[in-house]
């Protein structure tokens, strides 16, 4: 059986070797799935400023699938966060509303589709990891059970198998997504639409 660990390292690999487009849709698949999770939550465990990151999220989106014109929309909205409260040096002392999973993959996921660098697109990938260990601590404080942690390593390495599954899907349109950072047809980018960002998205 794969350790998670090395399951995380098959993935940076992945995304190495892999273009520029493919690490920006891969990037913003894994934030989608967190912010729908985060969304899905109830709502006094929800956090405003992950959910104000939504159009930010929905403008990567635009731009991986090939509309040019969502660049001016994201480069705003990491603009915006970089200028605000919650990017900031102050370590503990600072508001850590940035930190939280689906906050956090939606900012390296935008990161990813403005520069389409590796680093991004795997922190992205890390951010998807530690949401499901944040999860199952939570689990295990709420039960006051150890015994719900037994599964952590598969958890987190089915994590990873559903991100290589991910980059298996998407290898199939790498000729699309090569040069989607010039453009695609508005048929094309429609055509994605159905065919990668709903199954990417899904919680599966």
């Amino acid at each position: 059986m794969d350790t998670w660990q090395g399951l995380s390292a098959l993935v940076a690999e992945r995304l190495k070797v892999v273009s520029a487009g493919e690490r920006r849709v891969f990037a913003a698949g894994v934030a989608e799935r967190l912010m729908r999770r985060h969304e899905a939550l109830p709502e006094d465990e929800q956090r405003p400023f992950t959910l104000s990151l939504r159009p930010l999220l929905d403008s990567v989106w635009e731009g991986v699938l090939g509309d040019t014109t969502a660049f001016s929309a994201v480069n705003r909205g990491v603009a915006e966060y970089m200028l605000g409260e919650y990017c900031h040096n102050d370590g503990q002392d600072g508001p850590d509303d940035a930190d939280e999973s689906a906050a956090a993959a939606t900012l390296y996921a935008a990161h990813t589709y403005l520069f389409g660098c590796h680093d991004f697109a795997v922190w992205t990938s890390g951010r998807a990891v530690e949401a499901v260990d944040e999860h199952l601590q939570h689990l295990a404080e709420l039960e006051e059970e150890d015994d719900v942690l037994i599964g952590t390593d598969e958890a987190l390495a089915a994590e990873l198998r559903r991100q290589l599954q991910d980059l298996d899907l998407i290898a199939a349109f790498s000729k699309e997504l090569r040069h989607s950072g010039l453009g695609l047809p508005t048929d094309t980018a429609v055509r994605l639409r159905v065919e990668l960002r709903a199954p990417l998205s899904g919680r599966g």
